[in-house]
């Protein structure tokens, strides 16, 4: 395969800041490339570097063997380099044709030609293997075919690079599969793909090459064939993952007497049946499908939803109408999905936010000192290697893994007996996650208890003491102990009879 893209010694610096130091980056023709790295690595500067929207500080890029210089997101498409993002940003409200070709309608002396643009946006979802009727709403149709209709829209021009950046993250798994057939399409016909992710299993399963990247620096590329996980996750992180995969294995069965107990909870509409016990040591996983009711119970449990039947016990009292505060005050915490809507206060500082339950707790009336603040800000940053130049920088400017962070450390600086954590992995790279994972052990030993959800299944089988297993809105199972096995959660979310 020939050399597509090629960017050589790109540098790129922030008031002080180096985001890229020196990267090189190449990507072939009929390949998908997986750009790999902890949040903060540089990926996400690269890409806006490779799509004009920042300007490199050094360093050339070339595309089919000519020197290039991007000067705008349009003009990275003009070029024929196209980006599709997370976050979908069309408009849901026009029809799937009107969004393929936004703002470069075909226009004659009546107008806009909507016969041909029809026809455009037709042919272009033809490319991708998709039928649809392109003249309803973007909006009616799944977040999937919204992603590939953005996809459609970056091959209406002469797109020779695709970027997808982080296209999977709120997909189910058939419809990641079908994202993964559209790429190995796109694949067949000579383009070439750079794919940025998360989940290593998707890299796996889709990739040609990876490259990893580390505090701005190029850690190397490697064919992903010859490349195991392990060797992965140690290039991402800088130091040896085996000694990170090791501690919950270790994990033994809280023989604690249990402090909140539920017995068939359960809300109209939301979820049915959920029976549990939960003691001081104790992981309590919630696993199942995308909408299977994880959340729904998490909300019940912090009092944000009130249960319409079933009993929840704290302390061998029956708590009848559980509110947040409430909650709060019997020492739960919750690390809610959405961390940016429901949890960080993005204007506020590393340091307000981390101190806001604390200082909640004790009172709006009975202020915490500066000098305190500074104190349990600064122990928690060391703790928790969160990754900020001063305490008092505005918590968006964070990455979300040291958001992730902050948050954990605003509930641990409140001393809970309970931390709800819903999906607290979501969106930040391996290094944090398995930081993360290794704090929850650490703090299980010392007799804090857990609910832990996750969408990765090997994420709740490694960090669960027992696992609440979740079908269509109800309880199906619980395991515990050495019964937790990836074979057996799935085989109770299948329903198989395992």
């Amino acid at each position: 395969m020939s050399d597509l893209l090629h960017a050589q010694g790109i540098s790129k610096e922030f008031t002080g800041v180096v985001a890229l130091d020196n990267v090189d980056f190449t990507l072939k023709a009929g390949e998908i490339h997986a750009l790999m790295g902890e949040n903060g690595a540089g990926k996400s500067t690269l890409i806006k570097v490779l799509t004009g929207v920042y300007e490199a500080d050094s360093g050339t890029v070339s595309l089919q063997g000519k020197p290039i210089r991007i000067t705008s997101p349009q003009d990275a498409v003009a070029q024929g380099i196209s980006t599709v993002y997370q976050e979908i940003n069309l408009a849901p409200n026009l029809s799937v044709a009107e969004n393929i070709c936004l703002g470069r309608e075909p226009r004659g002396f009546g107008g806009i030609k909507w016969r041909e643009i029809k026809k455009r946006a037709e042919a272009a979802l033809d490319r991708l293997g998709v039928q649809l009727d392109v003249t309803k709403p973007l909006g009616s149709y799944s977040v999937a075919l919204q992603q590939l209709a953005a996809i459609a829209r970056a091959l209406d021009v002469s797109c020779q690079v695709l970027i997808l950046d982080e296209p999977t993250s709120s997909l189910d798994k058939h419809e990641v599969d079908q994202l993964f057939a559209v790429m190995r399409r796109l694949r067949s016909e000579g383009m070439g793909i750079v794919f940025v992710t998360h989940f290593i299993e998707q890299v796996y399963a889709v990739s040609d090459r990876i490259t990893v990247l580390r505090n701005g620096k190029l850690v190397g590329t490697y064919d992903t064939a010859s490349f195991d996980r392990l060797s992965l996750v140690s290039a991402m992180i800088g130091r040896d993952a085996s000694e990170l995969t090791t501690v919950a294995e270790t994990r033994n069965l809280s023989e604690g007497k249990p402090f909140v107990s539920a017995n068939e909870i359960g809300r109209k509409n939301s979820v049915e049946g959920v029976s549990f016990q939960i003691a001081p040591g104790e992981v309590l996983g919630f696993a199942g499908l995308l909408g299977s009711g994880r959340t729904e119970t998490i909300r019940m449990l912090f009092g944000i939803d009130t249960p319409s039947h079933g009993a929840l016990e704290i302390d061998g009292r029956t708590v009848w109408r559980p509110s947040t505060a409430a909650m709060i005050k019997a020492g739960f915490g919750l690390c809610p999905e959405d961390r940016k809507a429901e949890g960080i206060l993005p204007d506020l500082s590393v340091r307000e936010n981390l101190m806001l339950v604390v200082q909640s707790k004790r009172g709006w009336w009975r202020r915490i000192s500066k000098r305190e603040q500074e104190a349990t800000v600064d122990r928690f940053i060391q703790q928790l290697r969160i990754a900020t130049s001063d305490a008092e920088k505005p918590i968006q400017f964070l990455s979300g893994g040291n958001q992730q962070k902050v948050l954990l450390a605003r509930w641990l600086a409140a001393n809970p007996r309970l931390l709800l954590l819903d999906e607290p992995t979501r969106g930040i790279d391996v290094g944090a996650k398995f930081e993360i994972s290794n704090l929850v052990e650490q703090l299980r030993q010392e007799g804090m208890a857990f609910v832990f959800v996750s969408s990765e299944l090997e994420e709740v089988v490694r960090s669960s003491t027992k696992v609440v297993v979740l079908r269509d809105r109800h309880m199906v199972g619980e395991l515990k102990g050495a019964e937790i096995t990836e074979e057996r959660v799935m085989g109770a979310i299948a329903g198989d009879g395992s």
